[in-house]
């Protein structure tokens, strides 16, 4: 140690560091710190992206296309380097579909304003499950579906009057008992293929995917047992069975018991026939609105699979609950003991495609 000298006065003694000794603490402090920094720095930014990942998905806000609705939001992007990702008020727009932040005029969503909300469409047919799986999705706290809104012909007579309609549901404008309007994370309705949609196919595509909406399609394998159920739901609008009120819909199985005496006669000679439409009607529906975001159901795999409603919550991407409903199924067991000429049916599909209808029980 050359360069360490040391000095002895009287009872001190007296070290003399090296001078170059400082300079090199100094640095190799300052590297240390500088190193610790970015990994504490590092880590803070990975646990604040975990944990908004695991209670929000990124948002690509829309506004409302017509001028006197709109839905606005303050916009705030960022683009962060090597990621590839862009960000709107800190949220990654890859990993997430469109929300909306409606502004009502018949209301103020209050503390809820800043809530996103998803728009959805229920897509079926008439007796196909579509009642009681809309009564699944209200159960769930953050959903709001609306009911049939277009079985009112005034309100899907033209193509401005059906866009007019779905203004009002999606601004939130419109009543109804299942509204949760202040603060709905998901807000839709139940729409028929025979009550405008495949009239006016195209332009509702097109309003549906520059507004964002998903679709639910919802359809019936058993073709044979919705027509069962088409033909009793005629009668009892006539017949009034309940009391001299027709319900379409039941919540008890007294009304259930009840409805389901009335045997229809099918007409056989037609039957194949009307069947092949149906699934042609629901073909053609697919194709025409395959480019929106949809997902497609059968009531029978939801009967017999209740998970599969964890797959409807997901697609709207809402939290996972436990859906129910209170509703009544009418016509249960096998389908001979609710047609009156089961065994003109029976010989009219047996050795055809839809011979499997004889024997499913949903």
């Amino acid at each position: 140690m050359g360069e360490d000298l040391c000095f002895f006065n009287k009872d001190t003694l007296i070290i003399k560091p090296s001078k170059k000794s400082p300079k090199l603490l100094r640095t190799t402090v300052l590297v240390f710190a500088m190193v610790c920094g970015i990994y504490i720095c590092s880590i803070c930014l990975n646990q604040i992206n975990s944990h908004s990942k695991s209670k929000f998905e990124s948002f690509r806000v829309i506004e409302r296309p017509s001028d006197h609705l709109s839905i606005q939001t303050p916009q705030i992007s960022t683009s962060i380097r090597g990621n590839n990702s862009c960000y709107v008020n800190g949220f990654n727009t890859k990993e997430i579909h469109n929300v909306h932040y409606p502004k009502p005029q018949t209301f103020s969503r209050a503390e809820c304003g800043n809530n996103p909300v998803r728009f959805f469409a229920i897509v079926s047919m008439q007796r196909s499950g579509s009642g009681w799986f809309e009564t699944l999705l209200n159960s769930h706290i953050n959903v709001s579906s609306n009911g049939e809104i277009f079985n009112v012909y005034d309100r899907r007579k033209n193509i401005s009057s059906i866009v007019k309609t779905l203004d009002k549901i999606y601004n939130l404008d419109w009543f109804s008992s299942a509204s949760k309007n202040e603060c709905s994370a998901a807000v839709g309705f139940k729409w028929m293929l025979n009550q405008g949609l495949m009239q006016h196919h195209k332009e509702i595509v097109d309003y549906f995917n520059n507004r964002s909406i998903s679709i639910i399609f919802l359809f019936r394998r058993n073709l044979l047992r919705r027509m069962v159920s088409v033909l009793a739901n005629s009668y009892d609008r006539d017949a009034r069975v309940l009391n001299g009120t027709h319900k379409s819909h039941v919540h008890s199985t007294d009304e259930a018991d009840m409805l389901s005496k009335y045997k229809p006669t099918i007409n056989a000679t037609t039957l194949i026939t009307n069947l092949q439409q149906v699934e042609k009607t629901v073909a053609k529906a697919l194709e025409y609105f395959n480019s929106t975001r949809h997902i497609t159901l059968y009531y029978e795999d939801l009967i017999k699979n209740s998970s599969k409603t964890g797959d409807v919550l997901e697609f709207l991407e809402l939290p996972h609950m436990d859906l129910t409903s209170r509703q009544v199924k009418i016509h249960k067991g096998e389908l001979l003991t609710h047609i009156q000429n089961w065994d003109d049916v029976n010989k009219i599909l047996k050795g055809t495609t839809y011979e499997h209808f004889l024997q499913a029980d949903h």
